[in-house]
């Protein structure tokens, strides 16, 4: 079977992206480009597609198609079914570059344009073929992020424009069609305000570029990210909806809040116009119920950024920092005057995006709870950040995992670790997960130190063998915990 053609003209960052998500999604990709870099620069970026975007979907992207530069427009065109412009922003030169492209591709060909800001009317001026030419305007990273603004005119037929957004949709793009062509299009224009009031504020020294940006990460740049700006206010407006949003804060448009000042005038006609695309939008859903997704969506983005350490996220990995503090999680072995009991190695609330389909916690994270476990365990006795960097770590070998109870979402949960034996290079351990007195489940794990250099079994650092050591001996005269050693489906 023949994989389809696309052709990338202009292979910098936007093209470079182009070229790396049609080539992921199973195209054979064609690129032009006289930069003598053009070949290395595209790599780097395919490099980068290759590590982040097959991980977006839980199903395997097709093989990925071949990529090949060729030394003219006519060689990177041939066969192809999409043709990608992504020149600089300079008209004649887009002109120039299209009247090469409509040389010599085919003529049922999509030509797309990456400009930001011509219009599509502007493109096909002097085109042999305007009706093949579309403005396809991307976000960077173009491999990872869904819209592709999608700007017409009337010499693009409808059949024409449904076949280039079903291309578009098999990609994982959110083709959006531009009502009206208009300079910038929708999504620039709204960021050249943005980006002109920031310049501004920075000019007037009200604000740092760093606080700005802070401002917008930390505060409404996330809860656009899940529901844009309509949606948010609609929410922000409470049970009354949209109209009243616009009542409450429409006179501030007329005051000095902002330098952009040519704004339109609330009349009960824009009014009613924008509250009932707020309800078809939106209507379907109680004010309470969007609250709710909000937060839903919130929490499981601000948790991404928590695993990276990054924006909000940092900001929530410094809280906890701070209540870990003083709290028994704090403790290591060594400060313990008695380890005679399991130790509490994890009390946390059950977040959000830890639930499944099915209400309640979904089994992997019980594995990730355990995992916290084992790995604030690994702390109390030594086996820390610092000594893992030194080469030195405990590799699980064998988990077993028991589901006892349901735990819902904001349910506190608490893990207490007994250690079964510890000697040497081994470390046997049994979580049991309790919220307040009921057990939810239990873990049991065998781990294997290792030197981090060779990736084999090694002897750990004689201090964390000796806190280990002792934790055991006192653990030894504890009884075998229930479900201790069970084999899956083994009768209680």
């Amino acid at each position: 079977m023949n994989k389809q053609v696309a052709a990338i003209i202009g292979g910098g960052v936007i093209g470079g992206g182009w070229a790396a998500r049609f080539a992921l999604n199973g195209w054979d990709v064609q690129i032009f480009d006289p930069d003598p870099q053009a070949e290395r620069k595209v790599g780097e970026v395919m490099a980068n597609a290759r590590r982040s975007l097959p991980g977006m979907v839980d199903v395997a992207l097709p093989t990925e198609g071949k990529l090949t530069f060729h030394d003219t427009i006519a060689g990177a065109v041939d066969g192809a079914v999409w043709v990608q412009e992504s020149v600089p922003e300079q008209l004649a030169i887009k002109h120039t570059t299209l009247a090469e492209i409509q040389k010599a591709c085919s003529p049922e060909a999509v030509i797309g344009s990456s400009t930001s800001g011509f219009k599509p009317s502007e493109l096909q001026e002097g085109a042999l073929r305007p009706e093949q030419i579309i403005v396809a305007h991307p976000f960077n990273p173009v491999y990872l992020l869904p819209l592709i603004e999608v700007v017409p005119t009337e010499a693009n037929t409808a059949a024409f424009l449904d076949g280039a957004d079903t291309i578009l949709k098999a990609m994982g793009f959110y083709p959006l069609r531009v009502r009206k062509e208009i300079d910038a299009h929708i999504a620039d224009r709204f960021l050249e305000a943005v980006w002109r009031e920031a310049l501004w504020l920075v000019k007037d020294g009200v604000a740092t570029t760093e606080e700005i940006d802070n401002a917008i990460r930390y505060g409404f740049g996330i809860r656009w990210a899940q529901m844009g700006l309509f949606e948010t206010y609609r929410v922000a407006g409470g049970e009354a909806g949209m109209k009243h949003f616009m009542a409450q804060f429409g006179p501030a448009l007329k005051w000095p809040w902002t330098k952009l000042m040519d704004v339109p005038e609330f009349t009960d006609e824009l009014v009613d116009l924008i509250a009932g695309q707020s309800d078809d939008q939106s209507g379907a859903y109680s004010i309470r119920e969007l609250e709710r997704i909000r937060d839903t969506n919130l929490v499981s983005m601000m948790r991404a950024l928590k695993a990276q350490d990054w924006g909000a996220g940092a900001l929530m990995n410094a809280q906890e920092k701070t209540l870990r503090a003083g709290s028994p999680l704090a403790a290591r072995v060594d400060d313990l005057d008695d380890v005679s009991a399991p130790l509490l190695t994890v009390h946390r609330a059950v977040p959000l995006d830890w639930t499944d389909y099915n209400g309640h916690m979904n089994e992997a994270k019980y594995l990730q709870a355990f995992c916290d476990a084992t790995d604030r365990f690994m702390e109390m006795i030594g086996c820390d950040a610092e000594y893992i960097s030194a080469g030195g770590s405990y590799f699980t070998a064998e988990t077993h995992i028991r589901h006892v109870n349901e735990a819902l979402a904001g349910t506190v949960i608490d893990v207490r670790t007994q250690v079964l034996s510890g000697a040497g290079k081994k470390m046997h351990l049994f979580h049991e997960m309790y919220a307040g007195e009921t057990l939810l489940a239990t873990g049991e794990h065998f781990l294997l130190h290792v030197s981090l250099k060779t990736r084999r079994p090694s002897e750990p650092a004689p201090h964390v063998l000796s806190a280990l050591e002792r934790v055991a001996t006192a653990h030894a005269a504890l009884d075998a915990p229930a479900g201790m050693g069970r084999a899956v489906g083994q009768r209680p």
